[in-house]
């Protein structure tokens, strides 16, 4: 019997096609929206939530470096799929943004406070900073500190796509603020900016 099954799910065809990567919907130069539209990709849309795209990338790369697991990782992964609501939340047009669905496709205020609760966690865990600091106290705390840097962009960027109401920019304010702590918190001891100078 269990012979005869092997045998039929190697002949039973392939009910799931594939996905291709390309569609060539593109080739001239504009994209589709979320619930439909499309716009040139250079419009403030594609540019804001592609540059979102690019902060998890970074978001992921740090958590590359992160212990499998471990409380950075899911702290990460948690705000890598965060990211996937704010990119939705960009990429609809006005008229359809009834259709977004809260902390799914439509940014809100329980995930801006749930960033504020953990920077206030982390904060506790290291001594406090009074100065800037330079980069680069370990390769965790930099890949942090680069991540923070391309929120930071996407927030500038998002200005101009948000729409009237969204939350998506004080969620990314608040994001690099944790990326920030984040950094400092796995860097241990922070170097600050301005040094012992030599007499």
């Amino acid at each position: 019997m269990a012979e005869e099954a092997r045998a039929r799910t190697i002949r039973a065809p392939c009910t799931l096609a594939a996905m291709k990567i390309y569609t060539k919907a593109g080739d001239d130069g504009t994209t589709g929206l979320y619930y439909g539209g499309r716009v040139r990709k250079d419009d403030p849309a594609p540019s804001a939530y592609g540059d979102v795209d690019e902060a998890q990338a970074a978001i992921g790369l740090a958590r590359s470096e992160a212990e499998r697991g471990g409380e950075l990782d899911s702290m990460l992964i948690s705000l890598e799929r965060d990211l996937w609501v704010l990119m939705a939340d960009l990429a609809t047009e006005t008229e359809n943004r009834s259709k977004l669905i809260a902390g799914k496709s439509l940014v809100t205020q329980d995930m801006v406070d749930a960033l504020e609760m953990l920077i206030d966690t982390i904060t506790l865990r290291f001594p406090p900073i009074t100065e800037f600091v330079v980069p680069g106290q370990n390769r965790m705390s930099a890949l942090l500190d680069v991540a923070r840097t391309v929120v930071r962009r996407a927030e500038r960027t998002s200005l101009k796509a948000a729409a009237e109401g969204s939350l998506v920019i004080a969620y990314l304010n608040r994001l690099s603020d944790l990326m920030w702590t984040l950094a400092r918190w796995q860097e241990g001891e922070a170097l600050p900016s301005r040094g012992v100078r030599s007499a």
